[in-house]
């Protein structure tokens, strides 16, 4: 999935480097997430939370929307940077995620250009990684600098 976004001129750029590292951001996911995350979304699949109807199509459980977490890494990635600055920001949803699990964000920049418009921006990787430190989410996003 890709979120693509025009940054504007009134709002301050973030100054990174390469190697800056966002502050992680930590959240346990829980069943009410799930529900919650269905009924705000309108994904109603019995999948993210009825139990029964899960394992009856074989999962151990319930797991995890792969829209949620990528709402966890879009929320921590705008927090550090603002969505102003952002230009582009896309995902795979590498592994599922379970109630229990602790979630923890992982934003790094890899690299600093000249973009083809002549604007300075930054390339970032973008991961979720479970207690185990599997990926969940890994993607990338371009940021606008100052």
């Amino acid at each position: 999935m890709t979120t693509t976004s025009q940054a504007t001129t009134t709002t301050p750029r973030p100054t990174l480097a390469v190697g800056d590292t966002a502050p992680p951001v930590e959240h346990r996911l829980t069943r009410t997430d799930l529900v919650q995350y269905a009924g705000a979304s309108g994904d109603l699949n019995p999948m993210h939370h009825d139990e029964p109807k899960a394992q009856a199509a074989g999962m151990p459980s319930v797991f995890g929307h792969g829209m949620l977490s990528m709402g966890i890494v879009g929320r921590a990635l705008t927090d550090w940077v603002s969505v102003a600055a952002l230009r582009r920001f896309e995902v795979r949803f590498t592994t599922q995620s379970w109630p229990g699990d602790t979630l923890t964000t992982r934003l790094t920049v890899t690299e600093v250009r000249d973009d083809e418009d002549g604007a300075r921006v930054a390339e970032v990787d973008c991961r979720l990684v479970n207690q185990d430190d599997a990926d969940v989410i890994a993607g990338t996003a371009l940021v606008e600098l100052a």
